[in-house]
């Protein structure tokens, strides 16, 4: 049987919460070292190009999925980051009344910057841990992730 901390003992955060506040410290940590190259994203644009620079044009319904934000919000990070240059809405090649979102040139080169913040941020994340501890993590955040997805 668990027993309750006593008021001397601090109490350790549940899963979610660890989830959570990990979560945030990574933003934070993003956001910051983003802020320090001179890039004006947020975390949500950051994924965004992210995503574009890995899995290459897509729609915005797509990209909304992957990002897992809805229509409005991803209208409204799409506006903004093509104000920005960074990409462009296209016709899509087989159907006229869709659009496929893409990097510009600026959008790739900007990502290009940015995958030596990303890897700076995440090293940091894991600097306590040593290789195997790393691989332990990441299966064990994988194996979670799979039995969340799981609808059996």
């Amino acid at each position: 049987m668990k027993k309750d901390p006593t008021p001397f003992e601090p109490a350790r955060e549940n899963l979610g919460v660890l989830l959570g506040l990990v979560r945030s410290e990574i933003v934070r940590a993003m956001e910051a070292e983003l802020l320090a190259m001179g890039v004006e994203l947020r975390f949500t644009q950051f994924l965004i190009l992210k995503r574009l620079a890995r899995l290459g044009p897509m729609s915005a319904s797509e990209l909304a999925r992957a990002v897992e934000l809805d229509g409005g919000a991803m209208t409204r990070q799409l506006d903004q980051l093509e104000r920005k240059g960074y990409l462009r809405r296209s016709p899509h090649e087989q159907d006229r009344r869709a659009l496929r979102i893409e990097l510009t040139e600026a959008g790739t080169a900007l990502w290009l910057q940015m995958t030596d913040c990303n890897t700076r941020v995440l090293e940091a994340a894991q600097r306590s841990l040593n290789e195997v501890e790393r691989e332990h993590l990441h299966d064990y955040l994988d194996r979670v992730l799979s039995a969340l997805r799981d609808k059996s």
